[in-house]
């Protein structure tokens, strides 16, 4: 692993909103891990973003999902990076123990002094993802991996927003609307089930009932 680079917040220091993050574009990543044998996948915003197309709001950050077995060979491809785990708003050093209880590693720039990419450490159970969310939503890694033209793999536009709807921040809210006209019949009935499942009541069930019968 990396070493944590000595300009990073000191141990245990907090991060929050203003954290100096400078992003990669999801192009760049996808170059710098062109030979990383795992199945990773663009998270969060920039998924649902990839989905429609086109970049439709600025993200503050970059996050990727793995299989937290996978993530040595993440940390491998990106040496010019140091990364650490974050823990409710703080940032560790990246020890064996400090991962076995986060999910989140934050990749430091020392050249530039910012953060590059969040890269999640995802349960799984060999090749089916485990949701950190609920682990009783449980699906092949070759289900929930989508690719654009370029080839560029992100999480299946309903998982993202099964994420996204926990806090339903206004961003969120605004993916949601963005993203529900461009669902198939599948994809909807998944996200209702999920939702069903994970967040019972949410407030998106009825947007998605009511476009299922739009578009039947």
């Amino acid at each position: 692993m990396n070493e944590i680079s000595t300009v990073l917040p000191p141990e245990g220091a907090a991060v929050d909103e203003d954290a100096p993050w400078q992003p990669l574009h999801p192009e760049q990543l996808a170059d710098l891990l062109s030979d990383v044998d795992a199945p990773w996948y663009v998270a969060a915003g920039w998924a649902l973003d990839l989905h429609r197309g086109e970049q439709t709001r600025p993200h503050h950050d970059l996050e990727i999902g793995v299989p937290r077995a996978a993530f040595p060979r993440i940390a491998a491809a990106l040496p010019q990076y140091a990364f650490h785990a974050v823990e409710q708003g703080r940032v560790l050093p990246p020890t064996e123990a400090a991962l076995a209880e986060t999910f989140q590693t934050w990749a430091w720039d020392p050249d530039g002094s910012v953060y590059r990419v969040d890269v999640f450490r995802e349960r799984h159970d060999g090749d089916v993802w485990v949701c950190r969310r609920d682990e009783r939503v449980r699906l092949p890694y070759a289900d929930i991996v989508r690719h654009t033209a370029a080839g560029l793999p992100y999480l299946a536009p309903e998982l993202a927003l099964l994420f996204k709807a926990k806090a339903c921040r206004p961003k969120d809210q605004a993916d949601f609307t963005g993203v529900l006209p461009l669902l198939t019949a599948a994809e909807r009935a998944r996200l209702r089930d999920l939702l069903d499942l994970v967040h019972p009541g949410h407030e998106w069930l009825a947007a998605l009932t009511a476009a299922g019968r739009t578009a039947g």
